[in-house]
């Protein structure tokens, strides 16, 4: 962190921290659980004329029932890349084309894949938590270097490492919540 002030430090430490909480919201999504969810399929990346693009920006993705997704492209002849990508992306879902659109029938999950995904939540809960535990060092590094060179006094200091603490715990009770969320739909039959 190279900023230039005590709140520059702060600002940026919560911004941070605040992106690492978003990332993992945006990973869960993604993650199967037992019903259908466009964020399964949305990011996957489909080669379009040539270009990676994400499905969601050449396809319209709904879920219409609880077991079902439909993929509706903007470009009908887009419709092979985009079987291709969904198969490539190894998610355990099988799409079904009629030419027109995709249809995605969501199987139900084996009790040994929902333990499987519990692991997969679980490890990118942990990933978002060394990432908050990390922005907090640099920020701890960057307060105590503003005192050091005595921008600021050691009474600002300590309020200011204790702040950064408080957003962290705040931000890693936000993970915890998450991700024990996501257990519970995941395990929920």
């Amino acid at each position: 962190m190279d900023a230039t002030s005590l709140d520059d430090v702060l600002l940026e430490a919560d911004d941070k921290m605040t992106k690492a909480v978003e990332f993992l919201q945006r990973e869960l999504a993604g993650l199967r659980s037992g019903k259908a969810s466009p964020a399964m399929v949305e990011n996957l990346q489909v080669d379009y004329y040539g270009a990676q693009t994400r499905l969601r920006e050449i396809a319209n993705i709904t879920a219409p029932e609880p077991r079902l997704l439909v993929i509706n492209p903007y470009d009908p002849t887009s419709l092979g890349a985009i079987e291709k990508a969904i198969l490539a992306a190894n998610i355990g879902i099988t799409p079904v084309s009629d030419g027109r659109i995709i249809r995605i029938p969501i199987p139900e999950l084996s009790e040994e894949r929902r333990r499987e995904l519990v692991k997969v939540a679980r490890k990118l809960a942990e990933d978002a938590r060394i990432a908050i535990r990390n922005v907090r060092r640099d920020a701890n590094e960057a307060v105590k270097q503003l005192a050091k060179t005595s921008q600021i006094a050691e009474d600002d200091r300590d309020a200011a490492l204790s702040e950064i603490q408080s957003y962290t715990d705040a931000h890693i009770a936000k993970v915890d919540q998450m991700v024990t969320a996501k257990e519970q739909e995941i395990m929920a039959v």
